[in-house]
């Protein structure tokens, strides 16, 4: 079946048409834009979350068939239940979207080793066994999408663990470009910064906080706001698409001029 969407009066094609698409961390955020937009584009979405609860509410919003599969992208037996899971129920994965992640801030002297090995694990060690585990379930030709962070090319306050995360998964987006060029599948990391996102209420003990922070994080940036999970969407999209056939190993930046200006 072919599906189509009309705007302005043209029929277009929709970009990601009957394509399997798995997003983890896809439960609230960018993960969450991002699943409503590819099932938007004809896609047949998975997403992966921790808590049952917000995955079906996620799903409910995604609709067009979407399903929600509860599992940590730290434990490798849930990533290998996914990917079973979508196989049986969606069938082989065209694009792949590692957008799995915690944030945690603390001083360096207050950052507990606990906290470091959950935010290393769900980070680091879960972006790359995202990517491993899939191979044998990734069609050749396939989209991988690492979402990293401005973060990881920033010295910033508070935030060494989880910008060191964040500059790894940009190190692997080459290295699995590179290996996985063979195949046809195309590797590219997305890199956000600032974004208008729950982080901010998770690490943060009051709405008063949160919106101060929030406000920092605008300033923080040339454009003076934040971004919109929407816009980062609209970039995965690009990635996931045929549009970025010529774009492997790179890195799409979405910083509100953080990095450039």
């Amino acid at each position: 079946m072919q599906f189509w969407s009309i705007k302005n009066n043209k029929i277009m094609s929709l970009k990601l048409e009957n394509r399997v698409a798995v997003i983890t961390g896809g439960s609230a955020g960018i993960g969450l834009a991002t699943a409503k937009l590819f099932a938007a584009q004809g896609a047949k979405v998975a997403i992966t979350g921790r808590n049952q609860q917000n995955l079906d509410k996620a799903v409910a919003e995604i609709g067009h068939g979407a399903i929600g599969i509860q599992g940590d992208a730290a434990i490798l037996a849930d990533l290998d239940r996914l990917y079973v899971t979508v196989a049986q129920q969606l069938g082989n994965v065209d694009v792949l979207v590692a957008n799995a992640a915690v944030y945690m801030l603390a001083p360096l002297a207050d950052f507990t080793e606990e906290m470091f090995d959950k935010q290393s694990n769900v980070n680091f060690k879960g972006t790359f066994f995202t990517v491993q585990k899939a191979l044998p379930y990734l069609n050749d030709r396939a989209a991988v999408i690492l979402v990293s962070s401005i973060a990881g090319d920033k010295g910033i306050p508070n935030h060494s663990s989880y910008s060191a995360t964040k500059a790894a998964i940009r190190s692997l987006g080459r290295s699995f470009a590179a290996e996985l060029l063979p195949r046809g599948i195309r590797v590219n990391v997305l890199t956000p910064g600032p974004v208008d996102t729950n982080v901010f209420d998770q690490v943060t003990s009051s709405k008063e906080e949160a919106d101060m922070f929030k406000g920092n994080m605008a300033n923080f940036t040339p454009i003076k706001r934040l971004g919109k999970p929407e816009e980062l969407a609209a970039a995965a999209l690009y990635l996931a698409s045929e549009d970025s056939a010529f774009m492997i190993g790179a890195e799409l930046l979405l910083d509100g001029g953080v990095r450039s200006l």
